[in-house]
């Protein structure tokens, strides 16, 4: 007998020896579409093979990410000879933006999608499964995959977090190890809040002491920071490549203070105010009677839309107590023709709605419903981000140390139970592009504050932007996340423990 055909006899008598394998219990988050299990296994431990259309350069890429997750996870490096396990890819026409097909077999692990976008979402989900049974006893159980099929794809295209930077300040390095996780769970859009009273984080070049003034501090008064350009530019490709969109937020009119107190001309006596690092809102404005306010809107728009090549540009316009009703409006309209003269679309925190919104502008519901529906009266589609739901910086409950609660305490159970569709009369899935889940800084001054807050509550918002309504229960949410917990520990994560869920220590 070869010693080929002895390794084949091997390999079928050992998976016979192993008990059914269950892939539709297997804890994956967001939760899939469609399962459907065979009952056997996938040896993690021989040697395989990957394999995809030579001539399909895009592939290439993506064949790295895997490989690359697979050997650290795994501990096993792929073979450039022949072996008798493989994965491979396959370009199946078809599908949607996201969707997916992962199939396994006792010897074959076939990834199918129709875009790059969807290989990569396969990617993540095998991910999961490489890291759930990472997290098994090996003494007890054998380092396998479940066999079965999976076929995915998301709810809304829209499955976002917004950090702000502008409070507090984090590292381009800090910004990495948050797109890595993200990607982990299928987020796919990151916004970034560049700028406030308390901080301008992003060089405009035109305009060089928005951070070398606006930039020099934070909240607290410690010494703030910003993005150079490339650095930027840095983050928005490292981003692209876990297939996450960069969302840069200028807030305007209000929340100013960073750039009102570097140019002088912006404010309407000419005076800088001096910089601010406390945390109350609504007091600064730009002066809108004056040309240079225009100029100045239109060189910042531009130097940021050609080093972010996502669709949307977010114009803030929340909180501007200290502008008027009709400088408001001629403000926003202005603005709306801007980013779309910069080929972007238009998103704002909802109180926008109330001049003519641009045809594609999307309106940023996170306060007031009655400004979320007028809105959609003028045909306009909306981001779910409600507060009391989906702010991350809000509190867990009364006794932990970080966040706030003005607009109520927000439990991992409360964060999880509510649909984007049903919360509001009069908003229904057709008005909504998607979920957005935003980490304002004011409590939070470094990576493991911001993981604090973040996760697991995260993981919750990336199930409600993937999976159909009707799939979601708290129970079963729960029992996955527990499994998740591992990851996140494994990962260094400083999630929180929450005693809504039982950990397994």
């Amino acid at each position: 007998m070869s010693k080929i055909s002895l390794v084949f006899l091997i390999v079928i008598f050992s998976c016979k020896q192993l008990p059914e394998s269950h892939l539709e219990q297997q804890a994956l988050l967001p939760i899939v579409k469609n399962v459907v299990p065979t009952g056997k296994h996938f040896n993690l431990n021989r040697p395989l093979t990957l394999s995809f259309e030579e001539k399909d350069r895009l592939l290439q890429p993506l064949t790295a990410v895997l490989k690359e997750g697979w050997e650290k996870i795994t501990g096993n490096k792929f073979s450039e000879k022949w072996a008798m396990q493989r994965i491979e890819f396959k370009r199946t026409e078809g599908l949607a933006q996201e969707e997916y097909i992962l199939s396994i077999d006792q010897r074959t692990i076939l990834l199918e999608a129709t875009t790059n976008e969807g290989f990569f979402r396969a990617i993540k989900t095998l991910e999961q499964l490489l890291l759930l049974g990472a997290n098994q006893d090996k003494s007890t159980t054998p380092f396998t995959l479940p066999t079965g099929v999976i076929k995915d794809r998301p709810r809304f295209a829209y499955r976002g977090t917004m950090l702000d930077v502008s409070r507090h300040f984090f590292s381009v390095e800090d910004l990495k190890r948050h797109i890595d996780l993200l990607a982990l769970y299928k987020i796919n859009f990151l916004h970034l809040h560049l700028s406030d009273d308390q901080g301008w984080r992003i060089e405009i070049k035109q305009w060089p002491k928005l951070t070398e003034i606006g930039g020099s501090t934070e909240v607290g008064g410690g010494e703030g920071g910003f993005y150079t350009q490339e650095e930027f530019k840095e983050i928005v490709g490292y981003a692209a490549k876990h297939f996450i969109t960069i969302v840069p937020e200028i807030d305007l009119p209000g929340h100013t203070n960073a750039a009102l107190a570097s140019y002088p001309a912006l404010n309407c006596d000419g005076v800088a105010p001096p910089l601010y690092t406390g945390t109350e809102v609504g007091f600064s404005s730009l002066c809108v009677d004056k040309k240079i306010t225009f100029k100045f809107i239109k060189e910042v728009i531009a130097e940021i839309t050609a080093i972010t090549p996502g669709p949307y540009f977010h114009i803030g316009g929340d909180e501007s107590h200290s502008t008027k009703k009709k400088d408001y409006n001629t403000f926003i309209d202005f603005a709306q023709e801007i980013v779309n003269a910069n080929g972007k679309v238009t998103i704002g925190w909802d109180e926008i709605q109330s001049t003519e919104l641009f045809p594609k502008t999307v309106a940023h519901f996170w306060s007031n419903a009655k400004n979320a529906k007028n809105a959609i009266a003028q045909g306009n589609k909306l981001l779910m981000s409600p507060a009391s739901r989906a702010y991350l910086d809000m509190k867990y409950n009364d006794s932990t140390a970080l966040g706030l609660n003005w607009a109520g305490n927000i439990s991992v159970k409360h964060a999880y139970t509510w649909d984007p569709a049903t919360l509001v009369d009069g908003i229904v899935e057709e008005d909504i592009i998607g979920i957005e889940a935003p980490l304002w800084s004011e409590t939070i001054e470094d990576y493991d504050d911001l993981a604090y807050l973040a996760f697991p509550r995260l993981l919750g918002y990336a199930e409600i932007g993937w999976a159909n309504a009707d799939q979601r229960q708290w129970e079963n949410y729960q029992a996955r996340l527990i499994q998740h917990g591992k990851i996140l520990k494994s990962k260094g994560v400083n999630f929180y423990r929450s005693t809504q869920v039982l950990w397994d220590e």
